[in-house]
């Protein structure tokens, strides 16, 4: 059957590269709908109430001040203006001094864009499209080179713990083909430590900006995630406080956990992946073996 429909149609049966970027792409938005599903279903809601709150406030201090909802809006805008360029209703520290650029810097590099901090020139808008375009493939390369030498670190550990095995060859001299062969890690062996490696950080780092920042632990183990995933919501900042201007141990101690925390989580993804890209392979196989098993009952009535 398989070879009756290459024969004829050789353009209908894609590669299995071209299979699994099929299967991969059905998957992701079929993951989609499901999350847009599940979130639309529980912030829906929060999000009307929020809108009937702010109405009625709007409404409330328009008529408490006696003044029109129009002019009201208009200063808003206005407002919303001056956020972009670092106002914001409570005092905070100031994000273009040398340090505050380091740390805007910084979400570029790493692509997390909090968007707390961007340019308001237009020079500095244009200057952010090179300096982003070198810089984010600099920083892509270190995280993959990060990756690379944990790897090779497993390897030689698992090298020192097995000691050499070399198979002993007729003669008494080890085989060409293991004499110099290293043991390497398991995808899931290292996507293990990268999961353990990773939850201690985060876990770690919660607690500090839990102490520093005032928000839940619960709040921090959100921000960890969405600041070391790269994914930057931007809800929660950490060192934008006002007094943490002044402390240069945390400012350095969160830049570096940070970083950290980007390496680990971009390296678990890179590991999952493969792992994801062999369970696709799994589904391919088992997918060609039951059309190869309908072929052979089809041809055999």
């Amino acid at each position: 059957m398989k070879t009756y429909v290459s024969c004829c149609c050789p353009s209908l049966i894609p590669s299995r590269e071209t299979a699994r970027f099929y299967l991969l792409f059905v998957l992701i938005a079929l993951y989609m709908l499901a999350g847009a599903a599940m979130f639309s279903s529980l912030e829906r809601g929060a999000e009307l109430e929020a809108h009937r709150l702010w109405d009625t406030r709007l409404s409330d201090f328009s008529h408490e001040y006696n003044i029109s909802c129009e002019n009201l809006k208009s200063l808003l805008r206005h407002y919303e203006e001056a956020r972009a360029a670092g106002i914001r209703s409570k005092p905070g520290r100031a994000l273009w001094d040398i340090p505050g650029a380091f740390y805007f810097v910084g979400t570029v590099l790493s692509t997390i864009g909090f968007g707390v901090t961007a340019p308001s020139t237009g020079t500095g808008k244009v200057l952010l499209v090179f300096y982003g375009l070198l810089g984010c493939s600099a920083t892509i390369l270190f995280f993959n080179l990060f990756l690379e030498r944990v790897i090779t670190l497993l390897s030689s550990l698992i090298f020192r713990c097995r000691g050499r095995t070399a198979r002993i060859g007729p003669g008494g001299r080890a085989s060409e083909g293991n004499k110099n062969e290293e043991p390497k890690p398991s995808v899931y062996q290292v996507t293990l430590i990268f999961s353990v490696v990773a939850l201690l950080v985060t876990c770690g780092a919660a607690a500090l900006y839990s102490a520093m920042e005032g928000w839940t632990y619960t709040e921090s183990l959100y921000f960890c995630f969405v600041a070391f995933s790269t994914v930057g919501f931007g809800d929660f900042v950490s060192g934008q406080r006002e007094h943490h201007e002044h402390t240069w141990g945390y400012q350095v101690a969160n830049c570096l956990l940070i970083l950290l925390g980007v390496c680990c989580t971009y390296s678990l993804f890179n590991t999952i992946s493969v792992i994801v890209k062999q369970w696709l392979n799994w589904v391919l196989r088992t997918i060609a073996w039951m059309c190869r098993s309908v072929a052979f009952c089809m041809g055999s009535n």
